[in-house]
């Protein structure tokens, strides 16, 4: 395994006490794979599926970081590492810019099944961490990381925010003249996946003057995303916004 140096993120840190996940709380990681994976197979992005397989996860058991961690080090350099819970933004940007994904190892309880607060190891890993195995989108997200991590100006990082947010959360793309979904709130919501699939919600071309234009709502559905037609897209993207920020220009959208 790696050996990286923390700063901002050093308190946060820590081990994954796999042994002591119950028989009960593997049976609810197994019932919520069940509700969204079938949807998935037909609605998914063809690289969150691909990463699905690289990675190991399981449809039955909690995922052991370690385990996959191991599987994604050779290919992206990524590693899924515990942390005690919701993090600072430094601490968060600082991860981002390592290729460590900050994940937490609880588990939601039956009775949030749907929704928490704050993201879980279901939301972290089963939403976000299959799309570490494929090298754009990992080359982007390190990237993000590190641009975030040498800003101070809350203004820009908002902005910033507003790019993570329609991507790596809520992030769609054309694959055969159809929408399929890879951002990890997509992923790991039913009701945001359906919300998607049955035209609920408007779909744009992404566009980085849109996106940038767009604020986030966290308390509603979504009514309208972004599909990209490749990740490429993306990655020109935070290229392009990491311009407009060195360059004072992020105010201009």
């Amino acid at each position: 395994m790696q050996t990286v140096t923390f700063s901002a993120a050093a308190p946060y840190i820590i081990q994954q006490d796999y042994a002591a996940y119950t028989r009960e709380q593997h049976g609810v990681w197994a019932e919520l794979v069940g509700r969204v994976l079938p949807e998935l197979e037909q609605h998914a992005a063809k690289e969150y599926l691909d990463g699905f397989q690289i990675i190991g996860l399981s449809a039955e058991c909690l995922p052991n970081l370690t385990s996959i961690s191991a599987r994604l080090l050779p290919r992206t350099g990524w590693s899924s590492t515990p942390v005690s819970g919701f993090l600072p933004a430094p601490a968060f940007f600082e991860m981002l810019s390592l290729r460590c994904f900050p994940t937490t190892t609880w588990l939601r309880s039956r009775d949030s099944m749907e929704y928490t607060p704050e993201p879980d190891i279901f939301h972290d890993v089963f939403g976000h961490v299959p799309m570490h195995s494929h090298r754009v989108f990992a080359d982007f997200l390190e990237h993000y990381g590190r641009v975030c991590a040498a800003i101070s100006d809350a203004r820009v990082l908002e902005k910033l925010g507003r790019l993570f947010w329609y991507t790596v959360e809520f992030g769609v793309i054309r694959q055969q003249n159809e929408i399929k979904v890879y951002g990890s709130g997509l992923i790991s919501s039913h009701g945001e996946c359906r919300n998607v699939i049955e035209g609920h919600c408007a779909i744009h071309d992404f566009s980085l003057d849109e996106v940038l234009q767009t604020p986030v709502k966290v308390d509603e559905l979504h009514k309208l995303l972004f599909a990209v037609s490749s990740f490429d897209q993306i990655y020109e993207a935070m290229h392009e916004a990491e311009r407009r920020a060195l360059q004072g220009r992020m105010g201009e959208v």
